[in-house]
């Protein structure tokens, strides 16, 4: 009996008689594992094959979906449709004739999906901390991560929700901390620089403000944008975020930069602003939008907004938590 070039065995006519019975056996082995065998469901498919092997595929009749076995498990290979979480969901609706739910997870913990299939993600970092000693940078607004049709394997994933950077009240915040599930990742944004401390704001998903004539910091490319740089002596640069952290201006200090909008949920609602920058006595402080807290005041828990920076006696505050919202259609 010889083969074809890649491995499938046919009967030759050189092929003795007494030799057809395993020839036979061979081609129907074969066929077991490169054929897409039909099965009722995934528990007759599991009696009927016990050891599968890698590459070997099916298809079942409930779900009438293709599945090839990679090795460890039966993944989809064919007629992917949603994902499906056993978690309760937080919210359900109705949008262009698709019924969705969603769940959002503010605490680190898992998702246990039990169909597996396509998800729609959003995954936002921790904003960062506002610094002080006057004139503070703000924090800047943690990273801001939207994919859609995200596959998701039939397990209990691990989520990490990151925290919000500390404020000070003396020298500059502290950067916010990575929110990830299924190897998407939201990073943490950067510190306000402080006027007692590091005055240059600091680098992350989105940079944080400059304390008076500082630059602030980069962002990540993807996630986020530039902080602002604080205003000659007496200002400090508004958090970055969707859009580049406002500058200060003398004694004006910088706006934190807008946040972005997803209807994820079934209404719009901003989250991931920057932080506002603090200002010297008698000047402005910045002000923050879309969870950036204004100059003093804390970025939203659960929006990734940066924290305001601080002014005269009062600290920098902190970076608010970040989110992550996981949709499937049902």
């Amino acid at each position: 009996m010889a083969v074809t070039p890649v491995g499938n065995p046919y009967v030759e006519s050189s092929d003795l008689v007494a030799n057809y019975p395993g020839a036979s056996e061979a081609l129907a082995e074969r066929i077991d594992i490169v054929g897409v065998n039909p099965f009722a469901n995934a528990a007759a498919r599991d009696a009927a094959i016990p050891s599968p092997v890698q590459g070997q595929m099916c298809s079942l009749n409930d779900d009438n979906k293709g599945y090839r076995y990679d090795g460890s498990a039966w993944v989809l290979f064919s007629g992917a449709g949603p994902a499906n979480f056993t978690d309760t969901a937080t919210g359900t609706y109705t949008d262009g004739g698709i019924d969705y739910k969603y769940l959002t997870l503010t605490g680190t913990g898992s998702v246990t999906i039990d169909q597996a299939g396509f998800a729609d993600v959003l995954v936002v970092g921790g904003g960062g901390g506002g610094g002080s000693a006057t004139n503070g940078g703000a924090g800047g607004a943690g990273g801001y991560f939207a994919v859609t049709n995200v596959y998701f394997t039939v397990a209990t994933h691990t989520v990490t929700i990151g925290a919000g950077g500390a404020g000070s009240a003396s020298i500059q915040g502290t950067v916010g901390s990575v929110s990830s599930v299924n190897n998407l990742y939201a990073f943490g944004g950067g510190f306000g620089g402080g006027s007692g401390g590091i005055r240059s704001g600091g680098c992350g998903s989105s940079g944080g403000g400059g304390s008076g004539s500082n630059p602030g910091g980069a962002g990540i490319a993807g996630q986020g944008f530039d902080g602002g740089a604080g205003g000659p002596g007496n200002s400090g640069g508004g958090g970055g975020s969707s859009t580049v952290g406002a500058a200060g201006t003398g004694a004006t200090s910088g706006n934190g930069g807008s946040g972005t909008s997803s209807s994820i949920t079934g209404s719009a609602v901003g989250r991931g602003g920057g932080g506002g920058g603090g200002s010297n006595v008698g000047g402005t402080d910045g002000v923050g939008t879309d969870g950036g807290g204004s100059a003093g005041i804390a970025g939203t828990v659960n929006t990734g907004g940066g924290g305001g920076g601080g002014h005269d006696a009062v600290a920098g505050a902190a970076g608010g938590s970040g989110t992550i919202i996981i949709r499937v259609a049902v």
